[in-house]
């Protein structure tokens, strides 16, 4: 079924294999991920996630057959969305939050879709949802959690600059503020105050602005250990690439600092 672009969400299409069966789905956003995104679904099928939160994947516009329906629907997923309209991981995830807040869930849980994280660790962001917390930020750095065959220019750029500037900008300290593996509660997506749904957001906005927005409102933020393992050999599995892709990193990084993405900051972004 097509659905049409709407202020903040671009248009896509979906196939929903089942209805809403829970309080809390999971965001895959995903692009020609192969292998890695099956191994992934097998993975969360094998901990019980299915049982415990809706898998909505998030499709850019795979074209390598990764997404097929009935691969799909045996590994325990319970709706396709493909996105059609522009926009890059920013607008793969304002498609996903519209589509899990127009249902009706309590909660959201992201990850990505390259078989890096511990989807086994989907449990433990639920039950913090259920504690109360608004922002849940899976970290390798905390204790209980396990950083494997991280590249040791990410290593650095995570713990030297990107963390301590999320931290300052949150006036709460996170570790591990790259990483995509969250939670957040409907009460934080639908605050006046927060407006996720925003065309601004087209790349990977969204996911610093998400980082700092709720502990700057006063909600309830957190880090949960969890796993990100890279392959020993061959290329890394990462959106992020070259000199462009972390330059782009950083000018969105400084921007969310000058908080040039709260509502009605239009100005601050164009400095």
């Amino acid at each position: 079924m097509q659905v049409e672009a709407q202020p903040g969400v671009p248009a896509y299409r979906k196939e929903e294999f089942s209805g809403r069966t829970s309080s809390y789905c999971v965001l895959i956003p995903v692009i020609n991920e192969g292998e890695r995104i099956q191994a992934e679904l097998i993975r969360a099928q094998k901990a019980g996630v299915p049982d415990l939160a809706d898998i909505i994947l998030c499709d850019g516009g795979s074209t390598d057959g990764s997404t097929e329906w009935e691969k799909l629907k045996k590994a325990g997923v319970n709706t396709l969305l493909v996105k059609t309209g522009p926009g890059k991981q920013g607008a793969q995830l304002r498609m996903g939050i519209s589509f899990a807040l127009a249902r009706g869930y309590e909660g959201v849980i992201t990850v990505d879709g390259n078989n890096k994280d511990s989807v086994e660790s989907i449990p433990l962001l639920i039950q913090k949802l259920r504690d109360g917390y608004d922002f849940v930020q899976g970290s390798r750095f905390v204790k209980g959690g396990r950083a494997v065959n991280t590249p040791w220019q990410r290593w650095l750029a995570v713990r030297l600059i990107h963390a301590p500037v999320i931290s300052l900008t949150a006036r709460q300290h996170f570790t591990d503020t790259t990483n995509a593996f969250r939670a957040y509660s409907r009460r934080y997506l639908i605050h006046p105050e927060v407006q996720p749904l925003r065309d601004i957001f087209s790349g990977y906005e969204l996911l610093a602005y998400l980082s700092v927005r709720a502990s700057q409102l006063g909600l309830k933020a957190c880090e949960v250990p969890v796993a990100r393992v890279y392959p020993k050999t061959g290329k890394t599995p990462t959106k992020i690439k070259g000199m462009r892709g972390n330059t782009e990193l950083l000018k969105i990084l400084f921007a969310n600092l000058r908080g040039a993405y709260v509502p009605g900051n239009e100005e601050k972004r164009r400095k």
